[in-house]
């Protein structure tokens, strides 16, 4: 009698156990969904997926920068805007101790105007403009031999067509979560970037 008892006992508690487990399961499922989702958005706008050679030869993982404030550059040697470098190297310069970075890509698509070895880009950004921010390896900005990282920055524009690049020293300012804050032309000078800067800085 005890044991028929008991077994009925047994019978009537599996449902209850049942349906807990399958609450438990719902709710890991959604927390799995909701982390998942995260993940991709921010791996979607982010920059941080991304990595770079610096003029070295040394990659560079972009996700190293988190946390940091980033003023992302397409530079060149021998054009009008080159004595942008110098405005740049101040915001460096004043900001460097705040978790603020530029980095300088060299591009010679517009009218050939980065001709040099990795090598001679150093000497003359160092020599010419004393620059001491980071500079990377010599690549294409627009298209189909374009970097990764620059098919990204150029297609952020809510468009489904990239938004290319005019000419040297265009200029994408990323917040601390590797998002694009904001784009500015070749023709905005460093120093005009400085009110957004130092906003980003104190998020």
């Amino acid at each position: 009698m005890s044991n028929e008892i008991q077994n009925n006992a047994i019978k009537f508690q599996k449902p209850k156990y049942t349906k807990l487990i399958g609450i438990i399961l719902i709710i890991l499922i959604g927390l799995f969904t909701i982390i998942s989702l995260s993940i991709s958005e921010e791996t979607k706008l982010s920059i941080y997926p991304y990595s770079v050679n610096n003029i070295d030869g040394s990659k560079v993982e972009l996700s190293s920068f988190k946390g940091k404030v980033l003023l992302i550059v397409n530079v060149a040697s021998f054009c009008g805007n080159t004595p942008q470098y110098e405005g740049l190297q101040k915001l460096f310069s004043k900001y460097k101790n705040q978790g603020f970075e530029v980095l300088g890509f060299p591009c010679n698509q517009f009218g050939k105007q980065e001709p040099g070895t990795a090598d001679e880009i150093k000497e003359f950004c160092s020599t010419k403009y004393n620059v001491t921010f980071r500079l990377f390896e010599k690549i294409d900005v627009n298209g189909p031999s374009a970097h990764p990282l620059y098919n990204f920055l150029t297609h952020q524009t809510g468009t489904p067509e990239p938004l290319p690049i005019k000419w040297n020293f265009a200029k994408f300012l990323i917040g601390k979560d590797g998002t694009i804050y904001k784009r500015y032309g070749h023709k905005i000078q460093p120093e005009e970037l400085e009110a957004d800067i130092i906003s980003l800085l104190k998020q």
